[in-house]
């Protein structure tokens, strides 16, 4: 395969394994069975050092997908041995998706091309691989540097993983986390929307939706060298990430959604109810256009709280039932995996 993937209209893949069945079972993940793909936007000062550093740790299949960057980023990662492809949208959450269709080995590394992230810590991302779980999150809290993060973004990484584990009922620590590890099966197995910097969000989303196994591991987080400059805005996109981790809830956590839109309906409905009461009650003035709008606004409030709650009623029975096809699909794929340690001399 040529390092260099024009664009995504090429029946090219990365990697030479295969698709693979994950099992319970604890097995050697060998290095040619890992893409590392880095999505990067104008990284030319760091993706140089980001590439020699995964060769260096033993990992030489990389994988670059770049949002067509004005700067020498391709041509830096492609001198450097990287396959690279120019994705033919934008943003982060396209360009993986993309990428994902010329892989053909069953793990991939998704890591920032920002040189933030240390590819000695690629062996601790992919152990628990293979320990049976699909899905991997580096935590940056666990060694950062002081000048890492902002205080701004410190503050609005804490709220954002608190608010994941109000809504969405799991504690992965660090959501925003740009340091993945994951199967290529269970990355085929979500239904993802994001195209920008709502990806890792929207992944943890899905993994808690599909019933991903999913751990967090510590991992290093440096300081962007100051050559390299952020496509981060911090007050816009962390306003776009509160507003996804509300959106997803629809599918995710129906009565969590539907819930709180039917409990403001009725706040603000009583509310108007109440100030119209007390007009009539101290002035005797009568107002029934608004006493009209907050029965409408309570009786609102009170019908999403019950699709709430019937959505949430079809959600549990959806993932009970999509637990019990996986079972059956492990059950009838033991006996082949049997059957082959049988053959084995």
């Amino acid at each position: 395969m040529d390092n260099d993937v024009a664009h995504a209209n090429s029946d090219s893949s990365i990697g030479d394994g295969g698709a693979v069945t994950m099992t319970s079972e604890t097995r050697e993940i060998a290095s040619n069975e890992v893409c590392i793909l880095i999505p990067t936007l104008d990284e030319a000062a760091t993706i140089g050092d980001v590439i020699d550093d995964f060769h260096e740790a033993g990992y030489t299949n990389v994988f670059v997908v770049d949002g067509d960057s004005s700067d020498e980023t391709r041509e830096i990662a492609r001198d450097r041995g990287a396959h690279v492809l120019v994705q033919s949208g934008d943003g982060k959450g396209q360009a993986v998706r993309e990428a994902l269709r010329y892989i053909d080995v069953p793990y991939v590394v998704m890591v920032d091309g920002d040189g933030t992230y240390e590819p000695a810590d690629a062996d601790t991302m992919i152990e628990p691989l293979s320990r049976g779980y699909e899905h991997v999150i580096g935590n940056r809290f666990a060694d950062m540097d002081d000048d890492a993060m902002r205080a701004l973004n410190g503050i609005g990484n804490r709220v954002i993983n608190r608010s994941f584990r109000f809504i969405h009922g799991a504690d992965y620590d660090d959501i925003l986390s740009g340091y993945r590890a994951f199967t290529v099966d269970s990355f085929d197995r979500l239904s993802l929307d994001s195209d920008g910097f709502t990806l890792e969000t929207e992944l943890a989303v899905e993994c808690v939706k599909h019933g991903i196994d999913t751990t967090v591991v510590p991992i290093s987080y440096s300081a962007r060298p100051e050559e390299s400059e952020t496509n981060l805005h911090p007050l816009r996109d962390g306003g776009t990430i509160i507003l996804a981790l509300y959106s997803l809830a629809k599918t995710n956590n129906p009565l969590f959604y539907f819930g709180s839109l039917g409990a403001g309906g009725i706040v603000s409905g009583g509310v108007i109810a109440s100030y119209v009461l007390w007009q009539w009650v101290q002035y005797g003035q009568g107002h029934e256009i608004m006493a009209m709008a907050s029965a409408a606004a309570i009786l609102l409030g009170v019908q999403l709280l019950m699709f709430g709650v019937l959505s949430d009623m079809l959600v549990t029975l959806h993932r009970e039932q999509r637990r019990r096809l996986e079972q059956i699909t492990r059950k009838t794929r033991e006996p082949d995996h049997l059957d082959r340690d049988d053959d084995d001399p």
